[in-house]
């Protein structure tokens, strides 16, 4: 009896307990430590059909830049700025004044008609439109910089949702920091990540405890990747239905009861 007791006890014990081992990451990484580590796939964001980029025309003379850019009032940029500080106020305006690249691969852009850009970096696009508009503005400074570079971030993290990004070159460590990072019932070895590029939609399966994590072409993240951190199993006793958990462990807690009874008799 006493064995059936101790056997109950550690069944009710490991159904809602999680492990030290699934709240670690890179548990079976040996990491070179003090050494350095050549990065090798750390790739440029490329443009792609159906993005959205925010492109600026400066110049000595705001006036020979004006007509690079799309109009708007002084005034209404600077409510706009004013909501941004309590809102969305600033980006919804460069949504707004974002330039769309079409299915080919195009934007439309002001004088210079269709340029191509699909498949360029950012830097490529700013030296192509630089060329373009050299003949009509000699000081010209251009900034080109993605509108649309954001990922989902689902699951087991604490503040799961949209995360906009500002860094290119951003690592899926970093996206699920800035999403609050991964909840005590995280599964940290089957992380799901998916990802859309020229047409395709792949499908990869991350574990956070091996370290060829950092050599993956998966860590550094692409524009509208969508990440989901699935729960342990330990996750379902805090999520099921109130009513069921009471009786579950009610009736443990009357086995018990009655097996203590019966031994103490």
């Amino acid at each position: 009896m006493r064995y059936h007791l101790s056997v109950l006890l550690l069944a009710l014990g490991l159904q809602s307990c999680v492990t030290h081992e699934e709240l670690v990451n890179f548990t079976e990484a040996a990491f070179p430590l003090d050494s350095a580590v050549l990065i090798s796939n750390a790739t440029e964001l490329r443009v792609q059909p159906l993005d959205l980029l925010h492109i600026t025309v400066s110049s000595f003379d705001p006036e020979a830049a004006a007509p690079f850019n799309p109009q708007q009032g002084q005034q209404n940029m600077m409510q706009l700025q004013q909501q941004g500080q309590q809102g969305q106020g600033v980006f919804a305006f460069e949504l707004f004044h974002g330039y769309f690249v079409d299915a080919g691969g195009f934007i439309d852009f002001p004088v210079l008609g269709r340029v191509a850009v699909a498949g360029k970096s950012v830097d490529q696009v700013r030296e192509e439109l630089y060329l373009h508009i050299k003949p009509f503005l000699n000081d010209a400074s251009i900034n080109v910089r993605f509108l649309n570079f954001k990922v989902s971030v689902l699951g087991e993290v604490k503040n799961p949702g949209l995360v906009r990004l500002s860094n290119p070159r951003t690592t899926i460590l970093e996206a699920l920091s800035l999403a609050g990072d991964m909840t005590p019932y995280a599964n940290r070895k089957n992380i799901l990540l998916i990802r859309e590029i020229e047409g395709q939609r792949t499908y990869t399966r991350i574990d956070l405890r091996d370290r060829n994590i950092f050599d993956s072409p998966y860590y550094y993240l692409r524009q509208n990747d969508v990440i989901y951190v699935e729960p342990i199993q330990a996750r379902v006793a805090t999520v099921a239905d109130p009513a069921q958990r009471f009786i579950s462990y009610a009736s443990g807690f009357l086995s018990i009861i009655t097996l203590i009874l019966a031994l103490s008799r």
